[in-house]
């Protein structure tokens, strides 16, 4: 189970645990609400309508929450359980400097309790990453005989014929890989195919009799406060159960481009990673993956991948082993409230076009830097990894049509989709860069951003090489708002090219004059090209 670490992912779940609190609290009201009609009071109210020869009212919402309640998962998990299996991946062990191992142990006898203990207390103390584990998080690891490190997670079987799926980290660099069914039954498993970029992989088991499966659920109909139960192997205690509710859907933990995971408040811990979490019917709504813990147990937090995007990745890896994505050939970047107000916008949605790709479908199809990708073949890009998803799922040849915001007005692009290849890799639009004053900086800064004209010096100081036309960024006064650094270069304000710093004071005072709250700037950071919003007077 990849688990995040708090510094990156407490403040958001904290306001979720906020806000979950009081929808208990309001619920817990409203259950004791209905407790009150009871004894003389609801006897008196029972002949009152009787009396009235009146209709019995409806169910109240409360009461019919509660019906709606299961009473036991007892009999989901007896159907179910027989279908989810324990997987132990064998690796060969990495050797270790004395830093990496730590203290030695002392000098105990072999295989005495003693040894056992201190080995623990030094894992726990941070031997493999601290105490939310290692890198993955959930693999419980133990050091083999021949230098060897075994690692358990969790699966399930989707195919009576002995498909296997389970997390990719589960099985990551393993040159042997077991899955244990429900009764004992251990059986070698040969890897199909695997996808790093969603975390999944498919396992083959042979067997001479037809295996329990489980099928696939609909994941878009799932809701939050939907009941779930998740059935894996914690900490190698395989057939464990736990129940809980959906908490949020389309979580992004930056875990990979494609990031779109349910949130459970089911009990999730190591070794859970790979396996599957129920609806109420029995089908699999989504693969527990990761959770967020700052003591590397389960805090009621929890991420699966939905089953829609699983079942497109696993037929793809059983088919031929691999899997193929789209590729649209652009750069894109969040649209900001800011970015919006200074693009037309009602509000932030969309994916800002910052790069266009050379000899790309975007290319080819006509699209801009500073375009506002509104929405792909018929589906709304409410954010980047709502485009970034439906591109990866277009198969190659196929002709899409965009809908994009140009110059304040919607306009339809047909784009012809190619393939994603192994090379082709998402670069950062983030870097450090050199600082500096510039030669000639002028007195009065825009905004607050001090500039320079991108001359020879400028050019050589920074590193920026001739094909960068702009102004450079060459300090910032305090006031100012706006995410730039020194040794940035702007390349446009607005839709026009920038070659001076009177240039951009030009635009920003014609852009105040027409009542607009803030302006589009393209800024050049090391070779990277995105936009940013410079906000203007009210």
């Amino acid at each position: 189970m990849t688990t995040l670490p708090p510094a990156n992912s407490q403040s958001k779940p904290q306001r979720e645990i906020g806000r979950a609190g009081r929808f208990r609290r309001t619920v817990a009201a409203l259950l004791l609400g209905s407790t009150l009609l009871t004894a003389p009071a609801l006897a008196g109210w029972a002949v009152s309508q009787a009396q009235q020869n009146a209709t019995p009212s409806a169910i109240s919402p409360a009461v019919s929450m509660v019906q709606d309640t299961p009473a036991s998962f007892a009999d989901l998990a007896a159907k179910v359980s027989p279908a989810v299996v324990n997987i132990a991946a064998t690796q060969e062990a990495k050797a270790e400097t004395r830093a990496q191992r730590g203290p030695a142990i002392p000098g105990f006898p072999p295989g005495t309790p003693f040894e056992e203990f201190f080995r623990q207390f030094q894992d726990q103390m941070g031997r493999n990453g601290g105490p939310n584990g290692g890198p993955d998080g959930d693999q419980d690891q133990d050091q083999g005989p021949r230098g060897k490190t075994g690692a358990l997670g969790s699966g399930f079987i989707i195919d009576p014929a002995g498909y296997v799926v389970t997390n990719n980290h589960v099985i990551d660099g393993a040159s042997e890989i077991t899955v244990t069914l429900q009764d004992g039954t251990a059986m070698p498993a040969k890897l199909i195919g695997r996808d790093a970029k969603t975390d999944l992989a498919l396992l083959k088991v042979k067997s001479d009799k037809p295996l329990p499966s489980v099928d696939w659920a609909d994941s878009d109909k799932t809701r939050v406060g939907d009941w779930v139960m998740a059935v894996g192997n914690p900490f190698g205690l395989g057939g464990t159960v736990t129940k809980g509710i959906v908490s949020a859907r389309g979580r992004d933990i930056h875990s990979g481009p494609y990031d779109d995971y349910f949130q459970l408040d089911a009990a999730i811990n190591r070794g859970n990673s790979g396996g599957p979490t129920f609806d109420l019917s029995g089908r699999v709504i989504g693969i527990n993956t990761a959770i967020y813990s700052p003591n590397g147990g389960s805090v009621g937090i929890g991420f699966a991948i939905p089953s829609n995007l699983a079942k497109e990745v696993v037929a793809q890896l059983k088919e031929s082993g691999k899997v193929e994505r789209g590729w649209l050939g652009v750069k894109i970047q969040e649209v900001t409230p800011d970015i919006a107000d200074s693009v037309g916008l009602p509000g932030a949605k969309g994916a800002l076009v910052a790069e266009v790709t050379a000899d790309s479908p975007a290319q080819r199809a006509g699209l801009h830097q500073g375009d506002v990708v509104l929405s792909y073949a018929g589906k709304p890009v409410n954010n980047l990894r709502d485009l970034t998803r439906h591109v990866a799922d277009t198969k190659a040849g196929d002709t899409v049509e965009l809908k994009i915001l140009r110059d304040g007005r919607e306009k339809t692009v047909p784009v012809r989709i190619d393939r994603l290849s192994e090379q082709q890799q998402m670069a950062s639009a983030d870097s450090d860069t050199g600082k500096g004053s510039a030669e000639h900086e002028e007195v009065a800064p825009v905004k607050g951003l001090k500039l320079a004209p991108l001359d020879r010096a400028a050019r050589k100081r920074l590193g920026i090489g001739e094909d960068v036309q702009g102004v450079v960024v060459t300090g910032l006064s305090s006031s100012v708002d706006v995410p730039v650094r020194p040794g940035d270069v702007i390349e446009r304000v607005g839709d026009t090219e920038v070659k001076s710093p009177a240039d951009v004071r030009q635009q920003v005072t014609q852009a105040e004059k027409a009542g607009q709250k803030a302006l589009l700037m393209l800024i050049n950071r090391q070779g990277n090209e995105s936009f940013v919003a410079l906000k203007l007077k009210a």
